[in-house]
C-alpha cells in the first residue's frame, strides 16, 4: 500500500459586510473574506492538502481565480471535484487534520456542523476529519482581525499496482 501526505494553507483578507463561510457553513459575523469564490479558507486548504499529497498541483491549477466560472463558487463543489480527481487516480482519503486561525468570532460551537458538511463531500467517516480553531492571541493579521487562515494535512493511500 502506498501512503502520501499533503499540506495545504490558505489565507484571505477580511472585510465588513461579507459572508463568512468556513467548511461550507455560514458563520454569523460582521466580516467575511475577500475572494474570487466564496473564500472558504478551510476547504481551500483541504483541497491543496489533498492535491499536494497526490502530486497533482494546487487549487489554482484546477480552479483559477481568472476563470469567471468560479466567481462566487461554492467551495464544497470545488472540493467535490478534487475528490473525483483523486478517485480517478485510485487515491482514497485516510484522514485530514485542520486548523482554522481566526481571532473572532469563536467557532468552537460550529465545529460539529463544519465536520458534518465536510464528511458529506469528502465521503469519509467523521472520525477521519479533525477541525480545530485557534486565535493568534491578537498578534499579526489574524489577531488584528484583518484576515483568516487555515492549515490542513491530508493522508492519502492507494493499493500498489501489481
Amino acid at each position: 500500500m502506498e501512503h502520501r501526505v499533503g499540506l495545504g494553507y490558505d489565507v484571505h483578507r477580511l472585510e465588513e459586510n461579507k459572508k463568512l463561510i468556513i467548511g461550507g457553513i455560514n458563520i454569523p459575523h460582521s466580516k467575511g473574506p475577500v475572494a474570487h469564490s466564496d473564500g472558504d479558507v478551510l476547504i481551500h486548504a483541504i483541497c491543496d492538502a489533498l492535491l499536494g499529497a497526490a502530486s497533482l498541483g494546487d487549487i489554482g491549477t484546477y480552479f483559477p481565480d481568472t476563470d469567471s466560472r468560479y466567481k462566487n463558487a461554492d467551495s464544497r463543489k470545488l472540493l467535490d471535484e478534487v475528490v473525483r480527481i483523486l478517485g480517478r487516480k485510485n487515491f482514497k482519503i485516510g484522514n485530514i487534520d485542520t486548523v482554522v486561525c481566526l481571532q473572532r468570532p469563536k467557532i468552537n460551537h460550529h465545529i460539529e456542523s463544519i465536520k458534518s458538511s465536510l464528511t458529506k463531500v469528502l465521503q469519509i467517516e467523521r472520525e477521519n476529519i479533525s477541525v480545530k480553531a485557534t486565535t493568534t492571541e491578537k498578534l499579526g493579521f489574524v489577531g488584528e482581525e484583518k484576515g483568516i487562515s487555515a492549515y490542513a494535512v491530508a493522508l492519502l493511500y492507494r493499493e500498489k499496482n501489481g
